[in-house]
């Protein structure tokens, strides 16, 4: 019996691991849509066609559709957690006062039936033979017409009409700054099926997670509008509105009254379009022959900030570029959208009035969302940090790299948001779905600045060489895919050699925290030991500083022994001597200095500031 059990355990898990031993796979999705807008009350019709690709080893028998607009309506999850979350986004709330007393209220709840957003689903094909489709919130759950086999396609049709709401977050129109349309996340969009199964969320405050594909889209509207998003105009000598070609004037037909909008999107995992009848419009020459449009409104106040946003955003990317890789498209769009700032395929909303330091910083941050979240395609919703904290580590070398006056850190922002948050005693670990946050605050420190943090960590980890050849591999190895934390430590991994799992582990599925500190020293003779704690969870490699009272330095280095590796010596013109190694089990440890204590002047671990220790008072050894 025992054998028979241990040779069923044995098949069982040698089964399993040929399971798991499977080659990449991802969906694909390409979509043909044609859509009408009516500009007078703001409703839209459209077509879908999709031919969806199953590269996965699952027959699926079912499949599903965000339907993001129907957020928009009183009553939906979005509306119950604005009502419901501690510090609900100030955008999305009124402020009520009566008396002395003051509350929020969710402004979802308060729209009229003609304010509210909806997707509507008709008329729903398979191969043309009906299938079974239901409408739960912000999910449509369709039952197939009959299963998609493994390595197979299959084409859905359907019909949609919907509602643009009053925007109240990201999508909508008539916002405040007068912008009419910004119409994201606007279509009935397939969700995505990857190796951990359907990613199916409702729409409550997150995004992205989208199926690679192709996009041919026919917008047809008011004549007087111009448009601008994802992807390349193709019928651009037709429409006019600053899209034609040089020397091409185009003169519509007398009584026009609308015009159909062509465009066609390769790659992409989304389709954004906003539309005003007051946007200028100008294109810029970028890097590689990109094409930078900028759409904002004819505001005399903020025309100029607009003008010099366009050369700024070219030395962006060119900047980018050279750090992770090149944009793969040949045109981005800077469009004011009238609401924050969101990152698109290959155009971002942003807000277009206020100052202009506030104009780049967010267009700094959503371009940088072209190569963090619309090339490396990670799970925003189950992964924030890699594309808001990522994203933030780039915008701020770039937004350091083009300033006139530079800093040593340009990080330090970043640093101080985790430590404000490791001291509120709120913090959650960064696998918390981004939906699961008690705080609004304390998810945008989860994600952008502890996200930010893990590359500056990486960088005291392995060395800013290293770390660069990382992001760099990082994204010639996972772009046009769906990266997971596991990929990016693995980058870093097959760059440098070092084994670094225990780092991804206690960063991002913990909230253990890093805390090392320096006991008084004491003399041996004419020498000096020094011991050294390890108080928080966490375990690093140290580097420390000894600044001596003649005025001279030398530096030590002690490496971590689970990670297996020895850095370059950050500062080479500073003497190092690298120390043995300091295994996680052993609370302190112990080495020794060459010179009397009375020549000590100074010790500090990590005098880079790269190491997000939390307490920074007992890192410092200072003679009295």
């Amino acid at each position: 019996m025992k054998k028979l059990l241990l040779l069923s355990f044995l098949t069982l898990s040698f089964g399993s691991l040929l399971a798991q031993n499977t080659s990449y796979w991802q969906q694909h999705a390409d979509y043909k849509m044609d859509v009408t807008m009516d500009v007078k009350n703001y409703e839209y019709k459209g077509k879908q066609e999709l031919v969806y690709t199953n590269n996965s080893p699952d027959t699926l028998r079912k499949v599903y559709y965000h339907l993001y607009n129907n957020a928009f309506q009183p009553g939906s999850e979005m509306d119950a957690r604005i009502q419901s979350i501690r510090d609900p986004d100030a955008r999305m709330v009124t402020k009520i006062k009566v008396g002395e007393n003051e509350w929020k209220q969710s402004r979802i709840k308060t729209l009229k039936p003609n304010e509210t957003g909806y997707l509507n689903i008709t008329n729903f094909t398979q191969d043309g033979v009906s299938a079974t489709v239901e409408a739960v919130g912000t999910i449509l759950e369709v039952t197939l017409a009959k299963p998609i086999l493994p390595n197979s396609k299959t084409t859905f049709k359907l019909d949609f009409d919907g509602q643009v709401p009053l925007q109240i977050r990201r999508s909508g129109r008539n916002n405040a700054e007068g912008v009419e349309l910004s119409m994201a996340q606007w279509y009935p969009k397939i969700a995505e099926f990857d190796f951990e199964g359907w990613h199916a969320d409702p729409y409550i405050a997150r995004e992205f997670h989208g199926v690679w594909g192709n996009f041919d889209v026919n917008i047809t509207i008011d004549a007087a509008y111009v448009l601008g998003g994802t992807g390349y105009l193709q019928n651009k000598n037709e429409i006019g509105h600053g899209y034609q070609d040089p020397g091409v004037v185009v003169t519509l037909p007398k009584g026009t009254k609308t015009l159909t909008w062509h465009f066609n999107a390769p790659m992409v995992h989304d389709f954004t379009w906003a539309a005003d009848k007051e946007y200028i419009h100008d294109v810029v020459k970028g890097p590689n022959n990109v094409d930078l449009h900028f759409l904002y409104k004819n505001n005399p106040k903020f025309i100029e900030n607009w003008k010099n946003l366009q050369p700024k955003t070219a030395q962006l990317m060119a900047f980018y570029n050279k750090t992770v890789g090149d944009y793969p498209y040949k045109q981005y769009s800077v469009i004011q959208g009238g609401d924050g700032g969101m990152e698109y395929a290959m155009c971002t909303l942003i807000l277009g009035q206020g100052s202009f330091e506030g104009l780049l910083g967010v267009t700094a941050h959503e371009m940088a969302h072209s190569w963090f979240q619309h090339v490396l395609a990670s799970n925003e919703s189950k992964h924030g940090w890699m594309d808001e904290g990522f994203t933030s580590f780039l915008e701020d070398l770039g937004m350091n790299e083009i300033a006139d006056k530079k800093v040593e850190n340009p990080f330090k922002g970043a640093y101080a948001g985790y430590f404000s948050m490791v001291n509120s005693g709120k913090e959650l670990p960064q696998t918390t779905h981004a939906d699961r946050f008690d705080e609004n605050r304390v998810y945008s420190i989860t994600s952008y600045s502890k996200g930010e943090l893990f590359l500056t960590q990486l960088m005291y980890l392995i060395g800013k060489e290293n770390l660069m050849k990382t992001l760099k591999k990082y994204y010639s190895d996972f772009k046009f895919k769906h990266p997971t934390p596991n990929d990016i430590k693995r980058s870093a991994e097959r760059i440098t050699g070092a084994n670094l799992d225990w780092y991804l582990t206690d960063w991002t599925q913990t909230t253990n925290t890093i805390d090392y500190g320096i006991r008084e020293p004491r003399d041996i003779g004419e020498k000096t030991i020094v011991t050294l704690e390890r108080i928080g969870r966490m375990p690093m490699p140290i580097d420390l500083l000894v600044e001596y009272t003649d005025g001279t330095m030398e530096s030590f280095y002690i490496p971590l022994r689970m990670m297996s590796f020895e850095k370059e010596n950050p500062n080479p013109t500073i003497k190092r001597t690298v120390l043995g190694d300091w295994a996680w089990a052993y609370p302190t440890m112990e080495f020794m200095i060459a010179k009397p204590k009375s020549a000590i002047m100074k010790i500090t671990i990590d005098p880079s500031g790269l190491m997000a220790d939390i307490k920074k008072e007992n890192n410092t050894y200072e003679l009295k």
